[in-house]
């Protein structure tokens, strides 16, 4: 520690002479060494002695000394207590000019220093981006590409800044994406690579990035260390497989550069779909599934995808993961389907391919998030598809599991889906036969209840399903309807002042549809309905007064008439 205190003295007695230049370059040599020696001890010393001043004083006084003092602030400010005083110190102002330097090795001091100085200090860093520190740190990157300790000094710079929105928009107008792509592809150690796919990572968060980034062939080279690393068990090297796929699904979140990815399914990214869904890993599987449906979020490449047969290959992963299998990939495959049956065109199409017979294999899935997305993929094909509710309508074993999810009481959106989806078998077949395999399976009594719903959507596809039930054969349901006590739950949504119009209509038309039942006719007496739709007919609603009207009407004549369902 004399040794140190000699140095020190020395630092401030100097007063900038070319002789007094060499005796500081000897003293910072020296406080270098004991730096190196006892970081911990000897910075806390310099600290205390109010080194920082006589720093900042050479750094602005003698151009010879600088890229030495900048190395005993980057060592300095390795300890993370010398971070506060160094900016107190204003040393950070009087560093970033000298990111303008030609000299590679004081910049590689210069951006250690302001690197470790701003770290996790959102304030400071915000600064930086102010003092246009961006500019000269992609300049970096531009003018020294092949000198890897500055490279890598700089991605860590930008690494720490890239989650500023501040530092996006600044980073937008350089070139930043071309010169990380062009590192990425010379990268060769693991650390390097993760370094900038987590910049990467950051800046495609942001849209403008994001083209930016698929211009510059971003994908190209993820593609290729995917392809590179596809056969490899090294845990570091399935680290950066994962992270490429996650940054090529980070493409796709934008709707111009997914579209830009996709280009008619001749995009590099969809090509490897092909590829990543068949792989053995569970990893590039997802990938896949994320991939398709992340693309499927428009109709055109909807149609162009199953022209192009991806249906079946996101089938023939879902058969593998069928007993026991991953429910991330079944989970994500099946949101790729959804999505790809919204389009009636591809409805018609995936249903002449079978897709609603394979897809029930699933049916014997016991994971709720896997239910749930199977369902909603069936209920997607079935919406407004008769041939397909027909089918799925009269199979046993889809109503037997339909009515088990419909009781489920651990998943909520599990037994929402699985309602939805029994009242559209019902609503899009209008079949005889649905409707005797609905009410053997005992579905019938959940429609009731899904009345009662909080979402009026699902109260209205309850409400015109069990009408069209009611059409159909309503001695056939009227027993079911009279146990689960409709009369007096259809009483209580029209008596509800907050309920909406269009499900009052609806429970109107169900109404109507009922009126030939002598059972459910009496059940209306004991509610006092007829008092209650005199009252429906002073609603506000235009519609809902012409249904009441029409209710009313029937309900008061002297005996039963057919086929009064209006909705």
């Amino acid at each position: 520690m004399d040794e140190l205190s000699q140095h020190l003295k020395c630092l401030k007695l100097c007063s900038g002479e070319a002789d007094d230049e060499k005796q500081i370059l000897q003293s910072l040599s020296g406080i270098l060494l004991a730096l190196d020696e006892d970081i911990q001890n000897s910075s806390k010393s310099l600290i205390e002695c109010d080194i920082l001043p006589d720093l900042a004083k050479i750094l602005t006084a003698n151009p010879t000394c600088t890229e030495k003092a900048t190395h005993v602030l980057a060592e300095l400010s390795k300890n993370e207590e010398t971070r506060k005083p160094c900016i107190d110190a204003g040393l950070v102002m009087i560093l970033v000019p000298l990111l303008e330097n030609s000299d590679e090795e004081l910049l590689l001091h210069v951006g250690r220093a302001i690197g470790r100085i701003c770290y996790d200090n959102r304030e400071i860093q915000e600064h930086l981006i102010k003092l246009d520190v961006i500019t000269s740190l992609v300049r970096i990157l531009t003018d020294y590409p092949e000198n890897d300790p500055l490279v890598r000094v700089c991605l860590l710079a930008i690494s720490n800044l890239a989650d500023l929105d501040s530092a996006k928009e600044a980073l937008s107008k350089t070139s930043i994406t071309r010169q990380l792509v062009k590192q990425l592809k010379r990268a060769e150690n693991h650390e390097r690579v993760e370094i900038i796919i987590k910049v990467l990572q950051a800046l495609a968060e942001n849209d403008a990035l994001k083209l930016q980034l698929v211009d510059a062939s971003l994908q190209e080279t993820l593609c290729e260390i995917i392809q590179r690393l596809q056969d490899s068990v090294q845990p570091e090297e399935m680290c950066t497989m994962k992270s490429s796929s996650d940054l090529i699904v980070s493409l796709l979140l934008g709707d111009e550069s997914m579209q830009k990815l996709f280009d008619n399914g001749n995009g590099i990214v969809y090509k490897n779909i092909s590829f990543w869904l068949s792989s053995r890993h569970t990893l590039l599987q997802m990938t896949g599934a994320l991939t398709t449906a992340n693309f499927a979020r428009n109709d055109s490449n909807c149609v162009r995808m199953v022209q192009l047969g991806v249906v079946h290959q996101l089938l023939d992963l879902l058969e593998q993961h069928v007993e026991n299998g991953d429910v991330a990939v079944q989970h994500a495959a099946l949101s790729a389907l959804r999505n790809l049956a919204i389009p009636v065109m591809n409805k018609v199409q995936m249903l002449k391919e079978g897709v609603a017979d394979r897809i029930q294999m699933l049916l014997r899935s016991e994971m709720p998030p896997v239910q749930f997305k199977l369902l909603g993929t069936l209920r997607m094909l079935t919406d407004g598809q008769a041939d397909a509710a027909m089918i799925l309508g009269q199979n046993p074993m889809m109503l037997t599991r339909l009515v088990q999810w419909c009781e489920t009481k651990d998943h909520v959106g599990v037994r929402g889906e699985a309602n939805r989806l029994l009242a559209s078998l019902l609503r899009y077949s209008k079949s005889q036969d649905v409707v005797k395999a609905v009410h053997w399976a005992k579905g019938l009594k959940h429609l009731v209840s899904m009345t009662t719903s909080e979402h009026a959507i699902m109260q209205n596809e309850a409400l015109i399903a069990m009408a069209i039930a009611s059409a159909i054969n309503l001695e056939l349901v009227e027993e079911d309807f009279k146990e689960s006590e409709l009369v007096s739950i259809l009483h209580k949504i029209l008596e509800d002042e907050s309920m909406g119009p269009e499900v009052k209509y609806n429970s109107l038309g169900l109404l109507c549809s009922l009126l030939d039942s002598d059972v459910l006719r009496r059940d209306m007496e004991l509610v006092n309905m007829k008092q209650t739709l005199e009252k429906m007919c002073a609603h506000s609603n235009s519609n809902v007064v012409k249904q009441a009207n029409t209710v009313l009407q029937i309900l008061t004549s002297s005996s039963p008439h057919s086929g009064h369902f209006f909705a």
